[in-house]
């Protein structure tokens, strides 16, 4: 593993055997920071490329999430193809899959059979409840984890229904996790030679996201419910009506509080025993929430959050994903690199958010065209042979 140059991976390079989401944007974090990351895919390609949001018969959310890497076509049930991977295999640090729990093995593609091979890889698999324990041969999708992670059972309003999250995390919290523990693993191998095997569940990725739940689990003896918009065990904390539209409030101390009750013109509450510390606020919320509202309904969002600023109470306004990706913020932090030429059009593409010092941001590059990479991997495996000849 070289690491000469700026970016935390260059000089590692991953054979990546995964497809839809939750391997996928696990080995895109890695690429974004100069990993090396040739993905496997079928004649018919990665099942993404057919799906989601399609533009020029292309899909976005592929072209979002396999950004910076090479495509080759293997038939992984093909002998000369299993022949192809073992000839890749001396030159790649990392493996990534997230087949089925045992069809990697049925393919010869399994952590014992490559560690063999290589003792020093780092094998990394991604599924829905591991590769041992009473659900490991079960099938998994993004909304089965959250149902059964308990992260439904907190999410939604308290006279809802539960409902999942706006986006995949039951994919990307899994992918980030297994980016964290292949980083890890090349740290480790770094000080020790040893290879590593990594089993990331999407279900425990999930469950793992839950401390304040079971912190009310373990305090009360009893399932957490939904909350809605505001915090299960602080107030005021979360979203509030101003006379044009919501704002959130985060105070979740009594200098805070102090501030707020003074803004508000009620220098009385903090000593109301309704209100004299979190656990009464939050337990006569509804009751704390008309006080509030009353006096934010004089004003607009964007007002009331000035006056809240003015005073030091952390306040923001609610953007939608349109408003986000437009803001300064986004682009001071280069979190998309905007308008890239890709197979479905101009696409702003996402980057990992981390900032890491003399490596460049926003200059990704577009997913690969399906197989578009062999001469890259003949490149390699050439490279192999003469180093094998010497």
């Amino acid at each position: 593993m070289s690491t000469a140059s700026g970016r935390p991976l260059d000089g590692v390079r991953i054979l990546d055997f995964t497809r839809v989401l939750a391997g996928p944007f696990c080995t895109a974090l890695l690429a974004d920071i100069g990993a090396d990351v040739i993905k496997i895919e079928s004649a018919t390609g990665d099942d993404q490329r057919h799906m989601g949001a399609v533009r020029n018969g292309h899909s976005i959310n592929f072209e979002l999430i396999n950004r910076n890497k090479k495509s080759l076509c293997l038939d992984l049930k093909s002998e000369a193809d299993q022949e192809t991977v073992r000839r890749l295999l001396p030159s790649c640090d990392v493996v990534v899959e997230n087949f089925r729990p045992g069809v990697a093995a049925r393919l010869g593609l399994d952590h014992e059979t490559l560690s063999a091979q290589r003792p020093d890889l780092i094998y990394c698999s991604i599924s829905g409840f591991g590769q041992e324990g009473p659900l490991a041969r079960a099938p998994s999708y993004d909304v089965v984890a959250q149902a059964m992670s308990g992260f439904m059972s907190v999410t939604g309003e308290p006279d809802g229904s539960p409902v999942f999250a706006g986006d995949s995390i039951g994919d990307t919290v899994p992918g980030i996790y297994a980016a964290w523990a292949i980083c890890a693993a090349l740290f480790k191998r770094e000080r020790t030679g040893q290879g590593e095997r990594i089993d990331v569940a999407m279900f425990d990725s999930l469950f793992s996201l839950l401390p304040t739940a079971l912190s009310q689990l373990q305090s009360t003896g009893e399932a957490p419910q939904r909350s809605g918009a505001i915090h299960p065990l602080s107030a005021p904390f979360g979203a509030y009506r101003a006379g044009d539209g919501y704002f959130i409030l985060a105070v979740a101390n009594r200098p805070l509080f102090q501030r707020l009750a003074e803004l508000i013109g009620r220098p009385d509450l903090p000593d109301d025993p309704r209100f004299d510390s979190d656990q009464n606020r939050r337990a006569n919320e509804p009751a704390l929430r008309e006080i509030l509202e009353g006096w934010a309904g004089a004003f607009s969002a964007t007002e009331v959050i000035a006056r809240l600023e003015e005073h030091g109470i952390p306040a923001a306004p609610i953007w939608d994903v349109a408003e986000a990706a437009a803001s300064p913020q986004v682009a001071a932090r280069n979190l998309l690199t905007r308008q890239v030429a890709t197979a479905a059009g101009p696409l702003d593409l996402p980057e990992q958010p981390v900032v890491f010092s003399g490596s460049p941001r926003g200059q990704q590059a577009p997913a690969p065209a399906l197989g578009g990479d062999r001469a890259h991997v003949d490149a390699i495996l050439a490279k192999s042979r003469e180093q094998e000849n010497t």
